[in-house]
């Protein structure tokens, strides 16, 4: 499949997706699923998901695969949130990406150098850092005002907000956007509140790791650098013998993951909050994980699968009733998919029709759905995801697997 053919089938996926969740939202009523409200939540709680996403991409696109992601957030957490309290808001942002640097250093020593099991050692490090974020919140909180051994204080400052002016109400100008979706038309209102969602009132940070996205995609496909990292993962072997440095090459990946990992961690405790917690990070790196799999090894699929298990979130907490749209909303995307399909895997289509009957018995049936369901939908999408289009997923060759000097 070409470059174009693949953009092509990208944007026919979002023009099916938006004209689903327009009809649903017109059906319904429930206007929430396309506010900007909604998006906008759905765009905060994305970004540390979608940072431990490209954390692991990076590491395992050198070959290193990296199940230590969610500890290397927690040291990103307690060391952003004490340089926050002590020199001010950014500078925790450097320190939470430092403390996850110094935890992916750790994590190359032990599997690059010494060819420890990649797997314990990363399972070994998420344990490692509760203990060691523990000890660091005891000796830097501790008797602080308003803290303890499980909190810190408020970190200084904020990180400011922007907003697009004439389009999202910036400047103090007008909000073109806001207009159209409060006017409730057919599809242009739900387009105008999802963009007014990405463009009202976002974090500077949140700025700067959306970038991160385009840029993990040019330096890893686009330069020669990106072209060795990406060798020493499919074949280092072959990559020496060409003269690339594997293990610099491994070292550079697995850097760069803790402290992108680190970032998510420095996002939760001056984004999302202004105050270090004990178990702040939720899972974030294992979601993460199984969003960088959901895209595919790529920084666009593992972007797209963070903002997935944004909105399912962001929904929840803004209106839990809309939550209970998401069943109407899955049959309709389901019965489209089978139309689709219905020509070229009969099988898999017929699967699809039954699943969007199940979940349409389910919405006529019940008024609500447990949270639990909620929480869990991302997961179960990723599974069929992995299910449906496993032959199209193809994890780098010799991820967890150490190299020597003259393995073949």
């Amino acid at each position: 499949m070409s470059a174009a053919t693949g953009r092509h089938r990208w944007w026919r996926a979002a023009l099916v997706l938006l004209l689903a969740m327009s009809a649903v939202r017109t059906v319904t009523g429930v206007d929430e699923l396309t506010g900007s409200g909604v998006v906008g939540a759905a765009l905060r709680l994305a970004v540390p998901i979608g940072l431990a996403g490209l954390s692991g991409l990076w590491s395992e696109r050198a070959g290193v695969a990296n199940l230590g992601i969610e500890g290397m957030m927690i040291i990103g957490t307690v060391c952003g949130a004490w340089a926050g309290y002590a020199y001010g808001v950014w500078a925790g942002v450097l320190a939470g990406v430092l403390g996850g640097v110094a935890a992916g250093l750790l994590h190359a020593v032990v599997t690059v150098t010494f060819g420890v099991d990649q797997v314990v050692c990363g399972i070994a490090i998420n344990i490692l850092a509760v203990g060691v974020a523990r000890f660091m919140s005891v000796i830097a909180f501790s008797g602080l005002p308003g803290a303890g051994a499980t909190q810190s204080p408020p970190v200084r400052g904020t990180i400011g907000t922007v907003s697009v002016p004439v389009l999202a109400g910036g400047g103090g100008g007008g909000d073109l956007l806001g207009g159209l979706e409060r006017a409730r038309i057919f599809l242009l209102s739900d387009l105008a509140g999802i963009v007014r969602g990405l463009l009202h009132e976002v974090s500077l940070l949140t700025v700067v790791a959306v970038a991160l996205v385009p840029l993990s995609f040019l330096l890893l496909w686009r330069t020669a650098f990106g072209l060795r990292l990406r060798s020493a993962g499919e074949h280092p072997a072959a990559a020496d013998s060409l003269g690339v440095p594997v293990l610099r090459m491994r070292y550079y990946g697995v850097l760069v993951s803790g402290g992108l990992a680190g970032l998510g961690g420095a996002y939760l405790v001056t984004v999302s909050s202004t105050v270090y917690r004990e178990g702040q990070t939720g899972g974030r790196g294992f979601i993460g994980l199984a969003a960088m799999i959901f895209g595919n090894w790529r920084p666009t699929g593992t972007a797209a699968g963070a903002l997935l298990f944004g909105y399912a979130d962001a929904l929840q907490l803004r209106q839990a009733s809309a939550v209970h749209v998401l069943l109407l909303l899955g049959a309709v995307l389901a019965w489209a998919a089978a139309i689709v399909l219905v020509r070229t895997r009969l099988r898999l289509a017929g699967t699809l029709a039954l699943l969007g009957a199940a979940a349409f018995v389910l919405f006529q049936g019940t008024d609500s759905v447990p949270t639990q369901l909620v929480y869990a939908t991302p997961y179960l999408t990723t599974l069929l995801v992995l299910v449906t289009v496993a032959q199209r997923l193809r994890m780098p060759a010799y991820v967890g697997i150490p190299y020597r000097r003259g393995d073949a």
